[in-house]
Order: structure tokens, then C-alpha cells, then sequence
């Protein structure tokens, strides 16, 4: 009897799945292992919803509303985000290849090890956001507020940091290799060392921690 009840649940594990994937959008929504490629999702509310190991690739989010969503290990290849609500969003491990976050509300958010090269964080709020080695390579962070973020370990090359806020941030071991800092205020960011300073692109507007100088190739030329 016992066997017979088990091989019941079991076939209808899938089918609980698939039900969970054919939710309607809406606060606390769990679409884990879904697809919800190319979706129009502008303005939704997601608020505490659990999107982990989903495929997001194309869909418009733009707006809408995730503060506390859980969204590890999904891909977000060129999603809109921008002007969205992601504070407190966990989002560890995602991919995003020219991701939109611009304008987005990231605040306290995690994206531990998250892969967003080419990412657009434009005047995006990412304050007190754990950043801890996530690859940001080629991405534009110009006008982003990253007032005590934690950027340990993060990959920043060639990334565009003009204007970004980083009071408080922390860079240790940040990968700055032609990072962008043209009159960027350094002077408050911890961790920062010559070494960094020298991979990185600055000029006599940026400031420094005392007893750092600019990098020995500074002004770079433009790419």
C-alpha cells in the first residue's frame, strides 16, 4: 500500500510543477526551473516571489515590483529591469549578458558571483548591495549609487564607473583593469590600493584615499 502511495506522488510531482510554472504573475509566485523567456511583465507584482533556476531571457520586467524575490541561479540575458524594485532581491549566481537594470532599486540586494558583463546599472541604487565578485565586465555603472556596497572581488574591467557614488564601498581585490573612474570620489572607498590604481583609467578630477596617487597612466586614452 505504502509502495502504491509513493508511485502516486510521484507522477504527480511533475504535473505540480507544471502548474506552478503556469502561475499567473503575482506577489510570492513560485516559478522555479520555469521558462519565462521573452514575457511582457512591465509594472507586475512580484513582491517575495521565488524565480530561481528560471530562464528570463528577453522578458520585460521594467517596473515591476520584486523587492525580496529570490532570483539565484537564473538567466537574464537581455531582461529589462530598468526602474524596477530589486532591494533585498537575492539574485546569487545569475547570468545577464546586457541586462537593463537601469534606474533599478537594488538596495541591500545580493548578487554574490553573478555574471553581468555588459550590464546597463545606470543611475541604478545598489546601496549596501553584496556585489562580492561578481563579474561586471564592460558594464556601465555611470551614475549608480554604490554607497557602502561590497565589491570584494568583483570584476570591473573596462567597465564605465563616471559619476557612480562610492562612499563607503569596499574594493578589495576588486579587479579595476581599465575600469573608468574619471572624476569619481574615491576618497571614502576601502580597500583600495596602488596596484589598482594603476590598471585603472582616471584623471585630476578623480579623488583619492590619502596616500594613494593617480595611476602612472593616467589620463587613458580613450577606446
Amino acid at each position: 500500500m505504502r509502495t502504491f502511495a509513493l508511485l502516486v506522488l510521484l507522477s504527480l510531482a511533475p504535473m505540480a510543477a507544471q502548474a506552478a510554472c503556469n502561475d499567473s504573475p503575482k506577489a510570492g509566485v513560485e516559478w522555479t526551473k520555469c521558462e519565462k523567456q521573452r514575457l511582457s511583465l512591465a509594472k507586475a507584482d512580484l513582491k517575495g516571489a521565488k524565480i530561481v533556476e528560471t530562464e528570463l531571457d528577453g522578458t520585460d520586467l521594467a517596473n515591476a515590483n520584486l523587492a525580496g524575490a529570490m532570483l539565484s541561479n537564473s538567466s537574464f540575458d537581455r531582461v529589462r529591469f530598468s526602474g524596477a524594485d530589486l532591494s533585498g532581491a537575492k539574485m546569487m549566481e545569475v547570468t545577464g549578458y546586457r541586462t537593463n537594470f537601469s534606474g533599478a532599486k537594488m538596495t541591500g540586494a545580493m548578487l554574490v558571483k553573478a555574471e553581468l558583463i555588459r550590464a546597463n546599472f545606470k543611475s541604478s541604487d545598489l546601496s549596501n548591495a553584496n556585489l562580492e565578485k561578481v563579474e561586471f565586465l564592460r558594464a556601465s555603472l555611470e551614475g549608480a549609487t554604490l554607497t557602502g556596497a561590497n565589491l570584494t572581488g568583483a570584476d570591473l574591467a573596462r567597465a564605465s564607473m563616471t559619476n557612480a557614488k562610492l562612499s563607503g564601498a569596499k574594493l578589495t581585490n576588486a579587479r579595476l583593469f581599465r575600469t573608468r573612474l574619471e572624476g569619481v570620489d574615491l576618497s571614502a572607498t576601502q580597500g583600495l590600493t596602488q596596484a589598482q590604481l594603476d590598471t585603472a583609467c582616471g584623471d585630476k578630477q578623480t579623488k583619492l584615499p590619502a596616500g594613494l596617487k593617480p595611476g602612472s597612466a593616467w589620463p587613458c586614452a580613450q577606446e
